[in-house]
């Protein structure tokens, strides 16, 4: 008989010397390293979220709804006014932030025995949703300037037959959008997949992670648009960037209605509190101001990316509120040098790269100011 080793645990072997996931938060005075929007909620907004959180307190020792239709009602709603795509309630699925829509997405359609197909350089958290869920991870390549290569991605998927493709637009951590054509052409190469242990002809699901689409530019479309034509479609958002509410934790997805209900065999009972629910929908009352914030930092965004190629630097092409910029011999040096001058961004992607988030015009004048006197100490 084994002894029994005193603070040893039957940890799954995958887990084995895994760091949780997270980006360093450091007590400084500019932080630009989480693509946050830098404004808090205004007056306006806190106020109606505080009235509406109050009347869903008094009922509070009862359970929240379930299926949120209400709230999904709502983002349907605001999806149909900010693309123009009309959607029912039916077709949108929430729950507590992006992170645990991919979860559910994972749960539902990978699992042993099958792949789940991205890009890299790409989210970070991606493969430990295929971790998570005992599904095989697998990264095709990026091109050098980041977007993805329709005919590369196809080969990708035809020879590992996944049964998920994660597509990100604009991507993180490099701020690219992908052409719909590019959609298009994965959409056509997914339908033809032959999932382990599914239905014949029921090929692979794609998703398109659009957490930053509200910033994207003039004329960039949105994966909304082909959702009529394609049930295998999901496309994620999240209320996190463009409505300054990443302490709210609201991610959802827009989908084919058969789609939404497997997520809804995976999701835990209640998973979204009535709190939550209530602060959400007093959010999206406000859509209109968020449009006009989402515009100035768009500007802010532009006028960064000018700037950073005036002094000389390369910048990936972007649709989001971050900015990937370089080429760096030692990107640590410089991180180094910006937060030893009160200024936080993130050390993250392709070698040679940084990202910075794009915040208040005070906090880019830091920033701008950081990196001019870090870069003349390092030259």
């Amino acid at each position: 008989m084994t002894t029994p080793t005193p603070g040893l645990l039957p940890l799954r072997p995958e887990l084995a010397g895994e760091e949780p996931y997270g980006a360093p938060q450091l007590d400084v005075p500019v932080l630009l390293n989480v693509n946050e929007n830098p404004y808090p909620p205004s007056d306006d907004v806190v106020a109606t979220i505080a009235a509406d959180v109050a009347a869903a307190a008094r009922g509070l020792n009862r359970y929240p709804d379930r299926e949120a239709l209400a709230l999904r009602g709502d983002l349907a709603a605001y999806l149909g006014q900010e693309s123009g795509v009309a959607l029912a309630p039916e077709q949108i699925w929430a729950a507590n932030g992006s992170n645990e829509v991919m979860l559910h997405l994972l749960q539902a359609f990978g699992g042993p025995g099958r792949t789940v197909v991205s890009f890299a350089p790409t989210y970070s958290m991606y493969p430990e949703y295929a971790r998570d869920t005992h599904t095989r991870w697998v990264a095709g390549r990026r091109s050098e300037d980041f977007t993805i290569d329709a005919g590369h991605a196809v080969d990708v998927i035809e020879r590992e037959q996944p049964s998920v493709i994660l597509l990100t637009s604009p991507n993180n951590p490099t701020g690219t959008a992908l052409p719909l054509p590019v959609v298009e052409a994965v959409l056509a190469a997914a339908a033809r997949v032959t999932v382990p242990d599914a239905p014949d002809g029921a090929g692979a699901v794609v998703v398109v992670d659009e957490a930053y689409a509200e910033f994207r530019r003039a004329g960039t479309p949105s994966a909304l648009e082909l959702l009529a034509d394609h049930p295998n479609l999901a496309v994620t958002r999240t209320m996190s960037k463009a409505f300054g509410a990443a302490g709210l934790r609201l991610g959802y997805l827009a989908a084919s209605a058969r789609l939404v209900d497997a997520l809804r065999v995976v999701r835990l009972p209640y998973h979204l509190s009535a709190i939550t629910q209530a602060a959400a929908r007093a959010a999206l009352k406000h859509t209109g101001a968020l449009r006009t914030q989402v515009a100035s930092l768009r500007d802010e965004r532009d006028a960064l990316v000018d700037w950073l190629r005036a002094q000389g630097l390369d910048v990936a092409e972007t649709d989001a509120n971050f900015v990937l910029f370089g080429r760096f011999d030692d990107r640590r040096a410089l991180w180094q040098g910006l937060l030893d001058r009160g200024v936080l961004i993130r050390e993250v992607g392709p070698p040679g790269w940084l990202r910075v988030s794009v915040g208040t015009p005070e906090e880019t004048a830091r920033f701008k100011e950081a990196l001019t006197e870090t870069l003349k100490e390092l030259r």
